[in-house]
């Protein structure tokens, strides 16, 4: 299917691996020009080469801290340097630090808050007025299933990962119908992160093989599988164009079925 938005410009942060890279993938592919962002400039530039071979639109990589107001600010003003428009935001973040609550200090908050709400606030603010012309443009924030089901072990993802939907939801009215706002909550993804995670449990012997722990992840899962994240890059692709012209201010959970929440 094509998607009509070739030509567009997409920003899409914390992408030199995992849902981002796949988001910026499935946005190249539909022959979007996308920016990548990540903070280790070697691993930023490697990605960029990997994209490349996929062809469809151009691969600019810009590396900055999103917990750095002054970083996100060079991240907007160098894309639209460089393609003279901004349509598509997609935000995400990696995961703040696990600990449970006796063990998290003030400066944990503060850097969870930091890193997954003020850098989608800083990242808006920066590319609104980019955003609103021809013709308007999407923001899609990657967040967490953790915001609708606390998971445990992840309490500041599941504490402050919630103002990002607020935030969608205020935006998605404020700003239409100029521009639409969704945020997409994932379950478990074959990422390398999680994939990092597995080699570790296997060096503790807590699992025998690698897919025996992939199966013990995906047990509570209907399809008894981890999502893919070229599907969760589908989703982003699908969300920014006018193929879906009539969501706004939605959150999206895709996890395969294995959240137990009603709504």
């Amino acid at each position: 299917m094509d998607l009509g938005i070739k030509g567009n410009t997409a920003i899409v942060t914390a992408s030199s691996s995992g849902l981002g890279k796949a988001s910026a993938s499935a946005l190249l592919k539909e022959g979007v020009n996308v920016v990548i962002n990540g903070r280790n400039e070697e691993k930023l530039l490697n990605t960029a080469h990997e994209l490349r071979e996929i062809g469809g639109g151009e691969v600019f990589a810009v590396k900055g801290d999103l917990t750095k107001k002054e970083d996100i600010k060079e991240l907007v003003e160098k894309t639209y340097q460089k393609f003279e428009r901004i349509d598509h935001l997609v935000t995400s973040a990696g995961g703040p630090p696990v600990a449970s609550f006796e063990e998290t200090e003030d400066d944990d908050w503060y850097f969870a808050f930091d890193l997954l709400v003020m850098s989608v606030v800083r990242l808006v603010r920066e590319s609104l007025d980019y955003l609103r012309r021809d013709g308007g443009g999407t923001i899609v924030n990657i967040t967490s299933r953790s915001v609708k089901e606390a998971i445990d072990g992840l309490l500041l993802s599941n504490s402050v990962r919630m103002s990002v939907v607020g935030l969608m939801k205020t935006l998605s009215r404020e700003l239409a119908p100029e521009i639409r706002a969704n945020a997409i909550l994932p379950g478990s993804h074959e990422t390398n992160r999680i994939k990092n995670i597995i080699e570790s449990q296997l060096e503790r012997g807590e699992f025998d093989n690698y897919d025996k722990a992939l199966d013990f992840r995906s047990k509570n899962i209907p399809f008894k599988r981890l999502g893919k994240p070229e599907e969760l890059g589908d989703l982003v692709a699908f969300l920014s164009s006018g193929k879906s012209s009539y969501i706004n201010g939605t959150a999206v959970v895709i996890d395969g079925g294995g959240s137990r929440s009603n709504l």
